[in-house]
């Protein structure tokens, strides 16, 4: 008998106190509004409020009524809501910048597996090396930055993926393999190898090194991460590396892993604007990542 059009009319009639103004708000002439009405009370086989009165004033049937309405109409207007939100959600875009090389290892897998629930996002990659990728979040040119270098700002939001170590990774021959774990002063006289970003931005540099005041004796770069390992395991230097990204190799004897100090421990993050957070694209890609990540990764732990 009831219909939800009849909850907003009464919704809207206790709200503007008359009939003129109801179906001023409702877009309805004053003919409609009143067979509108007249139709629910013959339905109702009651009165739902008291003609001639300013404003207008309720019966039992009618007060039974607004508090429906009051229930459900918030609810339906919130669903409605949802479902825009989804249906625009599903042609969402996805530019991203990650500022982690080793990431791609477990970034494609992850893309790849979200690509198959959200085929109509669009993805998009620019490098988070050459500029500083949260300002340009910030002013809407990025979607999503992959970081473990955080910058606290109100309009970013970051969902922690996951922990991670930083290892220090050796040559099999390197007479640090005798260590148990490797102190600032034993890379005074080493060279390190680095992917081709600014030392300030290195987490080794920034929580190991720089608080001791270390330099090392020489600094080269690397396009890569096979070729980091590739470079280790041939004694030309050592490296500082995620320690799911070097398990594969020290596990076949390539390059030895060891522990920097008592152990440097980092967390990844999905940087996105604070505004969108909530958009089911960003969330289902939050947990595709950790998803995948715990599955795969050596090592991490959960944020």
């Amino acid at each position: 008998m009831i219909e939800i059009k009849h909850l907003r009319t009464l919704s809207v009639l206790r709200d503007t106190g008359s009939l003129t103004a109801t179906a001023n708000t409702l877009c309805l002439t004053q003919s409609a509004l009143s067979h509108q009405l007249k139709d629910l009370e013959q339905r109702l086989g009651g009165q739902l409020f008291l003609r001639k009165t300013r404003p207008v004033k309720f019966t039992a049937e009618g007060q039974i009524l607004l508090r429906l309405a009051d229930d459900l109409i918030p609810r339906i207007t919130k669903a409605e809501h949802e479902l825009a939100s989804l249906k625009e959600d599903t042609n969402g875009r996805l530019h991203m910048a990650i500022e982690c090389h080793s990431c791609f290892q477990w970034l494609m897998p992850a893309l790849k597996e979200y690509q198959i629930h959200w085929p109509s996002v669009t993805l998009d990659f620019s490098s988070g090396f050459g500029f500083e990728p949260i300002p340009a979040l910030s002013a809407g040119e990025l979607d999503l930055v992959i970081t473990s270098d955080i910058q606290p700002r109100n309009e970013i939001h970051f969902e922690p993926l996951f922990d991670f170590e930083m290892r220090l990774i050796v040559s099999p021959q390197s007479h640090l393999v005798d260590k148990e774990y490797i102190s600032p002063e034993d890379l005074l006289d080493q060279t390190m190898l680095t992917y081709p970003v600014q030392k300030n931005r290195l987490d080794v540099v920034k929580h190991f090194l720089q608080p001791a005041g270390i330099e090392p004796n020489h600094w080269k770069q690397a396009d890569n991460t096979l070729m980091l390992i590739q470079m280790v395991s041939a004694g030309l230097g050592v490296a500082a590396l995620p320690n799911w990204a070097v398990y594969d190799y020290a596990r076949q004897g390539l390059i030895v892993s060891k522990p920097l100090g008592d152990g440097l421990w980092r967390r990844l993050f999905a940087g996105v604007r604070a505004s969108e957070r909530e958009r089911h694209y960003l969330s289902a890609f939050f947990a595709t990542a950790k998803q995948q990540c715990q599955t795969h990764l050596e090592g991490i732990k959960p944020a």
